[in-house]
């Protein structure tokens, strides 16, 4: 059998060129199997462990995933708002345990600006319901208060005391920073794996006061309401961007959904959490689906090129044939080069997926707060390079097949 595997070996060599874009697209299907799972388990588990103990989440007319997306993760564009009075309302529905508004749009060098309440701090859980808390400082009391994410503070070095300087939206445009209206840093949260720590939270009260002077998402010339001022202005937000609700039992929580669907002052879609992963679901799938598409075109990619080197192989083999090799041993070795290849594609798949992640996953938790880590491959992940390796040996068994039923006085007597 070792002399099998030394002939196979050689003879692949022999033809390395062809057979290297074979490796080549081995690998890249390897590689976005491995990739597609390792990005659909991490995503899975930041979203699962990104907020807890929320029912629902109550944001302006738009689709699940994209209120989610921009109200946990901080992930794309503003949605519509949803009317402070419609919040109130929310509040005394009687399934209704607590609401926590937020107030999204606003930035600080990157990093999201998050407008909400004290009870925030008390109500916001994030993995197996795991509480927030302070490494520095309190929650916010005044106007001008703000409280870190850990990342925030570890990133900029900043410290309690700290003055800092909002700017509206993303801060793209020059003269939209709310400079005249400094924030100063009373705590900074524990560092929680979770987008909250690349969050800079502020009151509502603090939201609206930066605004007061603004209309359209610039400023008003000549209207600006200085700091000591603005404690006489009415500071109740007129809008807020989404709302995270706590119902007193779950199982209320279609009930409840009704409802708002049908709240005649505004439409109000509820989302519940449940319902979002089954819709992610549908895009899991249909990843792992075109991967394995590409790896069936790779494999069949293998077997071409195997079965039309067999025409410039039928001397070769002849010669096996008449030293001795018979019909099987042909058959075995056209297998065991299948599998040279098939094995070498995966592991170079696997080994990029592994450096890809590696050098991505910092830069994926940095810009979307979405954790992807180079981890030990897992149960799914041994399955999907078992499936690779198992499939090349049945691809390999199209030109096997062939090379057998060859004939010894075909191989030596080729037509043509």
């Amino acid at each position: 059998m070792s002399a099998l595997w030394t002939v196979a070996w050689h003879s692949a060599w022999h033809r390395r060129f062809g057979l290297s874009v074979v490796v080549v697209s081995v690998a890249l299907s390897t590689f976005l199997l491995l990739a597609v799972e390792r990005v659909r388990h991490d995503v899975r588990e930041n979203f699962s462990q990104a907020v807890s103990g929320t029912d629902l989440i109550v944001g302006a007319r738009t689709g699940a995933v994209q209120l989610m997306l921009y109200t946990v993760f901080r992930i794309g564009n503003a949605t519509n708002t949803i009317e402070w009075s419609s919040v109130k309302d929310l509040e005394r529905d009687p399934a209704v345990a607590w609401v926590v508004p937020l107030s999204l749009g606003d930035s600080h060098r990157g990093f999201p600006v998050v407008g909400t309440t004290p009870l925030y701090f008390e109500r916001f859980q994030y993995g197996a319901r795991r509480a927030l808390r302070f490494a520095q400082g309190k929650p916010f009391v005044g106007v001008f208060d703000a409280v870190l994410g850990a990342e925030v503070a570890a990133r900029l070095g900043y410290g309690l005391g700290e003055r800092l300087v909002l700017s509206h939206g993303k801060g793209e445009i020059a003269g939209t920073d709310h400079a005249d209206k400094p924030f100063k840093v009373v705590g900074i949260l524990a560092r929680t794996g979770t987008p909250v720590d690349r969050s800079v939270h502020i009151s509502l009260a603090g939201m609206q006061a930066i605004h007061l002077d603004w209309i359209a998402g610039m400023p008003l010339p000549g209207l600006a309401v200085p700091v000591d001022r603005v404690q006489e202005h009415d500071l109740t937000p007129k809008a807020v961007t989404a709302a995270l609700v706590g119902l007193k039992s779950r199982v209320q929580v279609f009930s409840l959904q009704r409802r708002i669907a049908e709240y005649e002052a505004e439409p109000l879609p509820g989302v519940a959490l449940d319902e979002l992963w089954s819709t992610i679901a549908v895009g899991e799938r249909a990843l792992l689906i075109m991967s394995a598409l590409v790896a069936m075109v790779s494999f069949a990619g293998l077997v071409a090129v195997i079965v039309t080197g067999l025409e410039q192989r039928r001397r070769e083999l002849a010669v096996l044939r008449s030293i001795g090799a018979g019909p099987r041993e042909i058959l075995v070795l056209l297998i065991t080069e299948c599998i040279l290849v098939t094995v070498l594609g995966a592991l170079l798949g696997a080994l990029a997926c592994t450096a890809v992640v590696r050098l991505l996953g910092p830069w994926a938790e940095a810009e979307f707060g979405i954790g992807v880590r180079p981890a030990w491959p897992g149960a799914t992940e041994w399955a999907l390079l078992s499936a690779v390796v198992v499939a090349g040996i049945i691809a390999s068994l199209v030109p096997g097949w062939r090379a057998y039923r060859m004939s010894l006085a075909d191989g030596l007597s080729p037509k043509g």
